[in-house]
């Protein structure tokens, strides 16, 4: 069950996000203090790195006892009954229908059946099966497949395309079921970028998605990379996608966190020196995304997510308060962005986390001086 929670932490932002949780850092690596002892991070009720839970970025105890159950009885009713339960336009419930499909693909590669062996993920054929009409089963098995396509199948071969012909068309099934649910063409996001959708055809898919949910984060997330990747190919293009979001951000909304994730999928295109990380774009992308994360709803789901890469960013930046305060915020689940591009996620956020605290010392910081 291990490998489970491993690929939780990736699924949690699911494939619409892959590529860009699959970017490289342009080479940067940090290395441990010299002096480890000298900083503890116990000292300010930091969890040790053993105990740092990767499956998520933040805390969904409902979804992890669900699937757990789920799991092991085999019965998708709890699954559907917790779907059934959460909003549809919210963050939530797109993060619970990548954690149900990627649970399912697990199990199906873990086990893929045979003569005398049911396959992994039966659950999910059954569910599909008993209950057709099922909005919830409709949109995990839609993910299902395009997990499936990136995971199994080389991009540009007959099988991976064949996967993703029928993930889209298990989306608009998906869509029928739940006309007024994002789901569907969130999902559906990933399936443009595999089958080279047009800018015509992708324009289509996100006016659907505004119209649904206008404030969705993860959507944004998704347009984000593949706009830009797929039709313009330059940071610029980025940048200005992401402002324009930000700038129409509602009070409250983590959309104006949307230009710090582009300067960081956009990284490997920039000359990566000092003054870079003190550079105006760098500083106020982070100043917008602290504005979004003091601003935003305490139980915001992708607050955990905003959280995380302000760590990276302020450690790089070497404003060692500022990562503090981040960090007691965050610190105890670890499966986020861009922790979960390392084979050990907890091992390169607990990098991190040290090097803030020996920061914070360094400049006459003490557990006794950080307010929480």
């Amino acid at each position: 069950m291990s490998t489970l929670w491993v690929l939780m932490a990736l699924v949690m932002l699911g494939a619409v996000l892959g590529p860009l949780l699959m970017r490289r850092r342009g080479g940067i690596r940090l290395t441990q203090p010299g002096a480890p002892d000298a900083a503890d991070p116990a000292n300010y009720g930091f969890l040790r790195q053993e105990e740092l839970d990767i499956r998520m970025p933040g805390p969904d105890q409902d979804l992890l006892d669900v699937l757990d159950v789920v799991q092991r009885a085999q019965d998708w009713k709890y699954a559907s009954q917790l779907l059934a339960g959460t909003e549809k336009e919210g963050e939530v419930r797109w993060q619970r229908v990548q954690a149900f499909a990627g649970a399912a693909s697990l199990e199906l590669a873990e086990r893929p059946g045979g003569v005398s062996d049911t396959p992994g993920g039966q659950w999910l054929r059954v569910w599909r099966a008993e209950s057709p009409k099922d909005a919830g089963g409709a949109q995990v098995h839609a993910e299902f497949l395009v997990q499936q396509a990136f995971r199994t199948a080389q991009p540009g071969t007959d099988s991976y395309r064949i996967i993703l012909e029928e993930a889209r068309e298990a989306c608009a099934e998906a869509a029928l079921l739940s006309p007024g649910d994002p789901i569907p063409y969130i999902t559906e996001l990933a399936i443009a970028r595999g089958l080279g959708y047009s800018r015509e055809e992708f324009d289509q898919l996100w006016l659907k998605i505004l119209d649904r949910a206008p404030q969705h984060m993860g959507a944004h997330l998704a347009a984000l990379h593949y706009s830009s990747e797929k039709w313009h190919g330059s940071r610029e293009d980025a940048y200005a996608f992401a402002e324009a979001a930000a700038a129409r951000a509602p009070q409250g909304s983590l959309l104006a966190a949307l230009p710090l994730f582009a300067v960081y999928d956009h990284l490997p295109d920039v000359t990566l020196v000092r003054s870079f990380w003190e550079s105006e774009v760098v500083r106020n992308s982070i100043e917008g995304a602290q504005f979004a994360a003091h601003s935003a709803r305490p139980d915001d789901p992708m607050l955990a997510h905003v959280r995380h890469l302000l760590v990276w960013f302020l450690v790089r930046g070497e404003r060692w308060g500022e990562a503090m305060h981040q960090l007691v915020a965050v610190d105890g689940h670890v499966g986020a962005l861009p922790w979960t591009l390392s084979p050990d996620p907890a091992a390169e956020y607990a990098v991190y986390r040290a090097l803030a605290v020996a920061g914070y010392e360094a400049n006459g910081g003490s557990p006794a001086t950080l307010s929480r």
